[in-house]
Formats: structure tokens, sequence, C-alpha cells
């Protein structure tokens, strides 16, 4: 399948978010995350788990993937609602060096069914740009079924074109080098993310001690 980039004469129909500030607290997974990250898939519908992996996806294929991650190798990034649980998943897989493509990487993703249209998609792939961008990659690629409506419409709001043959769609997007805006907003992205989930988990934390404060008074 034809692979479109842009170059030369070909441009995006609109101007692609390739660094900036999320709109959403966007966080860094790593190995830690591994449960919530399964538990997150494990809450997707059937025919969403087609979407996102392509295939048809049982459990047991779901928690093959999730304990294969490479988060050494690879960028997982992820949103936290207010009680810790993981509503948005983001996979930035690095395809291998030494083809003729130079370095580049696949973007993937996932969100649960209550928490869509709320912009965690679209801030979830402005991370994944941003980080892509400082980590010297130069092509982001997007693979997808052509029935997946929402991931086509994220990578047309990204500035990609889109090539569809044999009911997929595939996209690519060449990438600028890092400069010193792509280096800030992630270290600012960080910063805030970081400080998010402090704040929530603090949270958590104090409606636990009030719910177990509200139980043993009630005992009494």
């Amino acid at each position: 399948m034809h692979k479109i980039c842009f170059k030369g004469a070909a441009k995006p129909t609109r101007k692609p978010f390739i660094c900036g500030l999320n709109s959403l607290p966007v966080r860094e997974l790593h190995a830690g995350h591994r449960a919530a990250i399964l538990a997150h898939f494990l809450l997707l519908e059937a025919e969403d788990r087609r979407l996102r992996f392509g295939l048809p996806s049982t459990d047991v294929v779901i928690q093959i993937y999730v304990a294969e991650l490479d988060f050494k190798r690879d960028a997982i990034f992820g949103i936290f609602d207010t009680n810790l649980k993981l509503i948005a998943i983001a996979h930035l897989a690095y395809l291998p060096v030494g083809n003729k493509r130079s370095k580049a990487a696949e973007f993937g993703v996932s969100v649960l069914a209550e928490n869509r249209y709320q912009g965690c998609g679209a801030a979830l792939l402005e991370r994944a740009i941003v980080h892509a961008r400082n980590t010297q990659v130069t092509t982001l690629f997007v693979h997808c079924l052509a029935q997946n409506k929402i991931m086509v419409h994220l990578a047309l709001k990204a500035g990609m074109q889109i090539d569809y043959a044999y009911g997929e769609a595939e996209a690519c997007l060449k990438l600028p080098p890092a400069n010193s805006s792509t280096i800030f907003a992630e270290a600012v992205n960080v910063q805030l993310a970081d400080f998010d989930f402090a704040v929530k988990s603090n949270l958590n934390q104090s409606n636990k001690a009030l719910r177990w404060l509200l139980k043993k008074t009630k005992a009494q």
C-alpha cells in the first residue's frame, strides 16, 4: 500500500499541531502502570478493541500485548480521571532503524467510550508528537482500519494526508527537528501532568479517609 507523506508541493488541508502545551494533563507511563494499562484495555468493548488493534482481540490477546510492552524502547502516555483510572492511552512505538525512512514511530490510541469527544485523543497525539520530535523521530505513522472514523478524524486534524486501500487507512506526518520550543513544551507538560496526578492522588486519599471516618462514626 502506497504511503503518502508530506513532500514537495503536498500540503496538509489543516495546519498540523506539532508543538505546544497540552489542553489536558498527559502523563508518561512506566512499567509500574502495567496493571492500570491492562485494566483500561479490558474495559474496551469488542468493537473498540477491533478498531484499536486492527483485529478482534480477546482478553488473553490483550494480556499478552500489555505484558510485552517495552517501556524502555517505546513511549506510552495516559490520561487519568479524578479516580486515577486510565481513561485514555497512547502508544508511540519506535520502528526499527535501518530502513530508508530514517527514524520513525507509529502512533496508536484508545479512549474509553464514556470519555470520548473531550479532547483526550488530540491531547495524546500532541504530546506524542512533541516527544517524537525531541527523540529525533522524523516521520510519524498512523495505521488503522478505514472504519475507525475517530482515528481518521484525529489524523486529519493533525495535518496528515491519508491513503485508503483494502479497508485500511495509513497516514504519515513529516516532523521537523526538535527546538527550544518543543523541549520547553515537553518539560512543562511533564510538570503539569505530575502535579495533576499528585493532586488527584491526595484527593483520593482524603476521600478514602473521610469515608472511613463516616463509616466508623455511624457504627458507634
